[in-house]
């Protein structure tokens, strides 16, 4: 099943939501932090098997990233922690051209990997600072959908697993909205929560 997730439900919430109607087991093949929209990509009874099939595929997001504050958590739900100037639409070119191709970048804090055997987002919450580990991700395209004076909204198609977050902070800002458009060949266009794909229907498009 394909759902075009809201801002406010964690992806959990979504999955907890469709296992109520079906009865039956439930999945997904990548979450949204509660602050993003769009495709999720949903799994339900034999199907949850399949699950590395889907886990694995590119993605696309486009995000409005806020140029003049870092945050806590990358995203409007943390503290600012730096105020910055915004770049010049020259400077911001090059730290976009920096973060085409192969990078590796900080995983955020507010994330689920696990650091000592614990979800870092639940030692960020209790306010246990650690260092987190990198992780190399794979960004295909980094397009300038607008650009103001405090705010640059992109397009990105990016490997998995890479956090869109990390890219706002390295480009000194956190993002404001985002919204995941596609995941490999499925877009959140054919989003329809009554709907499901028959899974060979599915495999197929792979």
């Amino acid at each position: 099943m394909l759902v075009d997730k809201p801002r406010g439900p964690s992806s959990f919430a979504i999955v907890a939501e469709l296992r109520r109607k079906t009865g039956a087991r439930t999945g997904h093949a990548g979450t949204l932090d509660p602050f993003a929209t769009g495709l999720l990509l949903l799994l339900s009874g034999s199907a949850t098997k399949l699950a590395p099939c889907f886990v694995g595929l590119d993605k696309r997001y486009v995000t409005e990233i806020d140029l003049t504050a870092r945050t806590s958590t990358g995203d409007p739900e943390g503290d600012i922690v730096e105020h910055s100037a915004t770049p010049s639409r020259a400077e911001l070119e090059r730290r976009l051209e920096d973060l085409r191709g192969e990078v590796e970048l900080p995983i955020p804090a507010m994330s689920a990997v696990k650091i000592g055997g614990q979800r870092a987002y639940k030692l960020a919450r209790r306010g246990i600072a650690v260092e987190m580990p990198t992780r190399r991700s794979r960004v295909d395209a980094l397009d300038v959908i607008a650009y103001t004076d405090e705010t640059v909204e992109l397009d990105l198609r990016v490997s998995s697993g890479t956090y869109i977050r990390a890219i706002a902070d390295a480009l000194g800002g956190h993002c404001r909205t985002l919204r995941r458009t596609e995941i490999g060949p499925f877009s959140v266009e054919e989003a329809d929560p009554e709907r499901f794909i028959e899974p060979d229907d599915a495999l197929a498009r792979l």
